[in-house]
């Protein structure tokens, strides 16, 4: 399943069938009693947007298999990408379905039985979505100031119902990450006021749980308002969008580097004249965030990968740079996605030959590149 794919539905959960705003300083309850760094260990692991679609039977179960695989591949990590569409619905934020939720009980349990860490992400929060953004009744971040509130609101009740339902359980099990790819804003205010609400709410029902914030402009910068708010922040590792999106149609055409039809190559050459390698990535990627670290804040890679139309080799190589960079500074991964066009199972690539591993294709090359690092 590809990126498209998912951020086009903007409705996913993932399922198992087993089982007056404040400011920063003011909601920093947690870390002030404990007195202690903010940790976020090294992990490792993949998304798993797979439980898409509308409500009701059709919606696509979490398979166990997922968790039997990445776990004896010693990864230890799963970012849940969420839609409220599931559970709720866009004309009526505060109708609960029950059911719904019981199914993402089970996911937070199979994360217990196989020892990986659950990241809850709320890909859609009421009024906000990176795709599909139109489709919510009310705009979080760009709308009038009455209907603004009315969706921060929304997204408060939504992440206190989560943090109340899993209060008690360890935050070496299970995180939450608040909104997915903020959007690009000339200023900062609003998703700083954003996200403190949505921490404050957490924060009343639990006030130790382990809380990720996307960094701003789609997750792409740093957000320096909310370094002291006591919550690690989340990057991507998508640049350059021409090799890691290559002939990704759902992609802007300013956004890629290169205007070129051919192939992209590693190291790239963008039409400005600029070469992209390591080193350019360790500038935009890994340098921008340092502030941030140096304030003690924990980093991750949310999300990141290559689409399956990119030259194998050329993917490879550019992999092996990136998961470099990350093991240099200590930050961990998860890898958009196991299954599917940007991941090691199934990806549908032409100029690869897999290997046969439970009824799924394996691109072992590329398995073992991540296992590496």
């Amino acid at each position: 399943m590809n990126r498209r794919d998912f951020l086009k539905t903007g409705s996913a959960i993932a399922a198992a069938a087993i089982s007056g705003c404040k400011t920063p300083a003011e909601v920093k309850t947690a870390e002030e009693s404990q007195k202690q760094p903010l940790k976020f260990p090294r992990y490792r692991g993949f998304n798993f947007p797979v439980g898409f679609g509308a409500k009701g039977p059709q919606r696509r179960k979490f398979q166990e298999e997922d968790f039997e695989i990445i776990k004896e591949w010693g990864f230890d990590f799963g970012r849940i990408p969420m839609s409220y569409w599931n559970w709720a619905d866009k004309d009526d934020w505060y109708n609960i379905d029950e059911d719904v939720l019981k199914e993402i009980d089970a996911v937070v349990e199979k994360g217990k039985q196989y020892k990986i860490h659950i990241n809850l992400n709320l890909h859609r929060i009421p009024g906000y979505c990176i795709n599909g953004r139109d489709q919510e009744p009310m705009d979080l971040y760009e709308d009038t100031p009455e209907r603004m509130q009315k969706a921060l609101d929304a997204a408060v009740f939504h992440w206190k119902m989560f943090a109340k339902r899993y209060k008690g359980i360890p935050s070496t099990r299970l995180s939450f990450d608040l909104i997915n790819e903020p959007p690009t804003l000339k200023e900062d205010t609003r998703h700083v006021e954003v996200v403190t609400a949505l921490v404050k709410g957490i924060r009343e029902e639990d006030p130790g749980r382990l809380i990720v914030a996307d960094g701003k402009n789609i997750g792409r910068l740093p957000i320096m308002g909310i370094a002291d708010l006591g919550v690690a922040q989340s990057t991507r590792g998508y640049d350059p969008m021409s090799v890691s999106h290559y002939t990704a149609t759902w992609v802007p055409k300013n956004e890629f580097e290169s205007s070129s039809n051919e192939p992209p190559t590693w190291p790239l050459k963008g039409d400005d004249g600029r070469i992209w390698d390591k080193a350019a990535l360790k500038a935009k990627l890994i340098d921008t965030w340092m502030p941030l670290v140096k304030k003690g804040v924990p980093v991750h890679v949310g999300e990141w990968g290559c689409f399956n139309k990119t030259p194998h080799d050329v993917a490879i190589a550019w992999m092996k740079d990136m998961l470099s960079l990350w093991k240099e500074v200590g930050w961990g991964y998860s890898m958009w996605n196991l299954r599917g066009a940007f991941g090691v199972l199934d990806s549908g690539r032409e100029d690869v030959e897999y290997e046969d591993y439970k009824g799924h294709k394996l691109d072992r090359k590329m398995l073992e590149l991540i296992k590496e690092y």
